[in-house]
């Protein structure tokens, strides 16, 4: 069975998200709580599968909350459930970790999808914020000017892994890079699975942010 926490300010919304999700035989809301301390103290004490994660919240907000999450339990999966669909809270939380970002007002289906998707290792978004994403991506990468690297300090990468870097950076997927750099799928995943290592990095899309970010002038 999967342990749910629920982390909202407003108590309507996180007591209603338990009564709806309770119903589900596979799911199990361990906890609720108002704020994203609150959210830490739950999760040292119960060790949820997932968290959903309201943004703004007194004490602590959802962002900072989920990266401290990711670097104390980073087996635990962070859903961000939110009413806002700012920029900066989009980029944020997906950067520190959090596998999925859906606005409130989706429907259960969508939402125990989502949950069921996050623990066999994929990323959810609403259509709203993968929409944002894509065009924040596409953005970059047609802008070249953006993606001169200084790479002096960072850590020592093959010609291969530099590849494979910016094609994760320009939205390519692994089949995509494969056929470009006429490699296997599998060597493609074998490169990640270092490359991320390397960069201490837990995902393609920290990644592909990170490599984005870090071209910024």
């Amino acid at each position: 069975m999967t342990k749910i926490l629920i982390a909202d300010d407003q108590q309507l919304i996180r007591e209603s998200l338990k009564i709806i999700l309770d119903t589900d035989k596979d799911f199990d809301v361990i906890d609720v709580v108002g704020n994203g301390k609150d959210a830490l103290e739950s999760i040292e004490a119960n060790k949820p599968d997932v968290v959903l994660m309201d943004v703004r919240m007194p004490q602590m907000d959802g962002v900072e909350c989920t990266r401290i999450i990711k670097q104390k339990y980073p087996e635990i999966s962070v859903i961000i459930l939110t009413t806002f669909d700012d920029d900066e809270y989009i980029y944020d939380a997906i950067k520190n970790g959090a596998s999925g970002y859906l606005l409130k007002g989706c429907s259960f289906d969508e939402l125990s999808k989502s949950i069921r998707s996050v623990l066999n290792g994929g990323a959810i978004f609403n259509p709203n914020v993968a929409k944002k994403l894509t065009s924040f991506f596409s953005q970059m990468a047609n802008n070249p000017e953006h993606l001169l690297w200084d790479k002096d300090g960072l850590p020592d990468l093959s010609e291969n892994e530099w590849k494979i870097i910016e094609q994760i950076g320009h939205g390519l997927s692994n089949k995509e890079i494969a056929s470009l750099l006429q490699f296997s799928e599998g060597t493609i995943r074998n490169y990640l699975s270092v490359i991320l290592d390397k960069l201490g990095l837990r995902d393609r899309t920290q990644l592909a942010i990170w490599y984005l970010k870090k071209g910024r002038k």
